[in-house]
Order: structure tokens, then sequence, then C-alpha cells
């Protein structure tokens, strides 16, 4: 039986979050099946599509739970295709790494990032696989709700479609070569990175945000 991933885009539903820096997660995932001539179907929990390689089978989801309750879906979808931890991967974005910067971890705690939290109390676990998507920190005192929930920049949008490649490339090598190697080429400092502003944000990872 081919091996299965429950690939996972953490953002928040409706056209007003769309390109916005929280929906990371969907925007990568829009872009793997966009590219991978597949589309989204809404079902139970969320957006969903199928994509294959090299024998593996990937089902993408795009909660419909608004961030903030991601755990429900990813709960639900973990047990209607039977998976076990190991084949979980969630894509989420961090205030506390540079724009374009990619850390993938085979387990972790959430950071203080809503959707990972909500995902681990649901699951009662942490030992499950997850690439945080850096967005910068660019915003003055009290000003991190409208940043992440801002829209990207035009420079911004522009990278995401390189920014997306080389996260779909780490999930699919984690199928092939294990997590281990692959973070080995995920975790590297992009060639080019935006330059982020310096407001004395020293933020623990991930964007703690209220309920929305």
């Amino acid at each position: 039986m081919a091996a299965t991933y429950l690939v996972v885009g953490l953002g928040n539903i409706g056209a007003e979050y769309a390109k916005t820096r929280h929906n990371m997660g969907f925007m990568i995932l829009d872009a793997w099946a966009q590219a991978s001539n597949v589309l989204f179907k809404t079902d139970r929990y969320g957006e969903v599509a199928e994509v294959s390689f090299k024998g593996r089978w990937f089902v993408l989801l795009k909660p419909s739970t608004y961030m903030n309750l991601s755990g429900n879906a990813v709960r639900y979808w973990m047990q209607q295709l039977h998976l076990p931890l190991e084949n979980l991967i969630v894509i989420s974005d961090d205030i506390a790494l540079p724009f374009g910067t990619l850390r993938m971890r085979a387990n972790g705690s959430s950071g203080g990032h809503n959707g990972l939290e909500d995902i681990s109390r649901k699951l009662e676990s942490e030992q499950w696989a997850r690439i945080r998507v850096g967005i910068g920190n660019g915003f003055s005192r009290g000003g991190q709700i409208d940043y992440v929930l801002g829209t990207l920049s035009k420079e911004e949008l522009e990278q995401v479609p390189d920014l997306a490649a080389r996260v779909i490339q780490g999930i699919k090598d984690v199928s092939t070569i294990g997590i281990q190697r692959a973070m080995n080429t995920v975790n590297t400092k992009p060639q080019v990175q935006k330059k982020e502003k310096s407001e004395g944000n020293e933020e623990k990872s991930g964007s703690k945000l209220p309920e929305i």
C-alpha cells in the first residue's frame, strides 16, 4: 500500500484573508495544487486535494475552522485516513523568522502559534512534523495582529512561488529520504532575504493572536 501523508496548510478562510501573512500555509498548498493540476474540493472541516509523487500520496488540507481551531480538522482527517503522527506535516507562518526563511522540525512546541497549539492540544501530542515559514516582524510594539493579518507586499508576493517550491520539495524529500535528511536541505537560508525592521520584537516563534 502506498504511503499517505496529510499535509496541512494553516490559514483563515474568507477572501479578506487570502493574501495575508497569516495565510502562508494556504498559499503554499494552493501553489502545489496548481502545479499538479488538481483542484481543492469542499469536504468535512476544510478544502481537500490529493497529489502523488513517486508512489506516495499527499492529502492537502486547508482547514475551514479558522486558525484557532485547526486541531479539529487535523484530528478528523488523521482519523479518517488512519495515519500515524509521523505522516502528518503542518505548514505555518512564523514572525520569529525573517521573511523567506524556512524551519522544518520533526516535533516541537507551538511557540505561541494558535494553530499549532490547537493541533497539539487536539492530538494530545507534539510529535508531528512542521514547517515554519518566516514572515518577518516588521511591526512596531502593539502592531503584531495588524501585521500578521495584513496583506503581503508586492515584493513578498513575488517571492511566494519560489518559497512554495522550496517547501513542496522539502515535503517530497520527507517522503523519500526521511525528515532528518530533508531538514538539512530545507533549513538553509534563502539566497535573497527581505530586510526586516528591527523594533526590539524579540518574540518567541509563532504568532499569538486572539480568537478570530
